[in-house]
């Protein structure tokens, strides 16, 4: 009598039988690996095989267009050995270069870093398109202004959708019009090209110069003139108006003292400092501020807490009298430090001077 058909794939019983009965220990680790993966997917496992290296995802798809039947006793031997390979394992390390520096990102030195990747080469470095996400506002609104619409049109295309909306509406008018319009005829691009594309721009990253510090210089002078007198830093900042008015503007951005708490610290915030500052040091700077911006960012915090916390204060200042100018100075100093802490740890945002007026 004839084979039996099985179903409609064309396949026999007979021709079945040999390929289904394979002893598991006969199976190399990608036939292993094909039958996992295909017991996976069938039950509905998402598994970014696309994470993978293109020769494994092809020489596993090679394998598995080669697999046939599989019987429950080998399934079962194949899916039992892979636990418990998953149950041995203590610690796992990524492969090569790339997997090591993404493990030691922040750890290791930025030279360090850098020269490894350069040795290595861009290609091992990762997905090119991972470390150009990773890129903040500003360095990819530089980089896409100095490519051509086409390649602008690519990269933003590869973005998330809400920093590449972020990206785009840091973009002049005409610049964003252009790359928009370039995105609609993307339609064709190859997965090779973008490829291309994106180890060039990754290169780019690599070749740029490892900088001494991580702050602008109007932002470590602003940090120096925060601690510093107030006599120091009015001199300081005349001088500057003197010599670059653009960079003491900038400068005057990056400072933030007391005296300007009712500008740029949210009256919602208030109570926050109020729970985290000296209760000391708060009744000093009050007392002190009896002038100008000085005695406005005081009001500004006495009318943004509790009536009761604010009588209490106002009692408690009424008491303190007079203090001396360094003393008060001190006290504010730590009051600043306070509101610069809870930034820090993003508890609150202070309001950037001319923020308001640029809305």
């Amino acid at each position: 009598m004839a084979p039996m058909p099985m179903g409609g794939t064309g396949l026999d019983l007979a021709e079945a039988a040999p390929r289904a009965q394979r002893p598991p220990s006969t199976l190399d680790p990608i036939s292993k690996a094909a039958i996992v993966v295909r017991l996976l997917i069938r039950e509905g496992a998402d598994i970014p095989l696309e994470d993978l290296p293109d020769r494994l995802q092809a020489r596993l798809t090679h394998q598995m267009g080669r697999m046939g039947l599989i019987d429950q006793g080998t399934l079962d031997s194949v899916v039992q050995e892979f636990a418990d390979q998953l149950d041995g394992v203590g610690l796992s390390f990524s492969h090569g270069i790339a997997g090591a520096l993404m493990t030691l990102d922040g750890k290791i030195s930025a030279r360090t870093a850098t020269r490894l990747r350069r040795e290595a080469g861009v290609r091992q470095s990762g997905d090119p398109w991972v470390r150009l996400r990773g890129q903040s506002k500003e360095e990819l609104v530089e980089m896409i202004s100095a490519e051509s619409t086409e390649v602008a049109a690519i990269l933003l295309s590869k973005l998330a959708v809400p920093k590449a909306a972020e990206v785009l509406g840091a973009l002049p008018g005409p610049l964003a019009r252009r790359i928009t319009f370039a995105i609609s005829q993307t339609g064709s691009v190859t997965p090779e090209a973008v490829d291309r594309i994106g180890l060039s721009l990754a290169a780019q990253l690599d070749l740029r110069p490892i900088l001494a510090f991580s702050d602008g210089p109007d932002a470590r002078v602003g940090a120096i003139l925060n601690q510093s007198p107030t006599a120091t830093r009015d001199d300081v900042l005349t001088g500057l108006d003197e010599k670059d008015m653009d960079f003491a503007t900038s400068v005057r951005k990056a400072i933030f003292t007391f005296a300007h708490i009712f500008e740029r610290l949210d009256p919602l915030d208030v109570p926050k400092l109020i729970r985290v500052a000296a209760p000391g040091d708060l009744v000093v700077a009050l007392a002190a501020a009896m002038e100008g911006d000085l005695a406005k960012s005081r009001d500004h915090l006495l009318e943004n807490m509790s009536t009761r916390m604010a009588d209490n204060l106002r009692e408690e200042i009424a008491e303190k009298g007079k203090v001396k100018a360094a003393d008060g100075e001190a006290a504010m100093g730590n009051v600043v430090s306070s509101i610069r802490e809870l930034e820090a740890n993003g508890e609150l945002e202070l309001v950037i001077p001319g923020e308001e007026d640029e809305e």
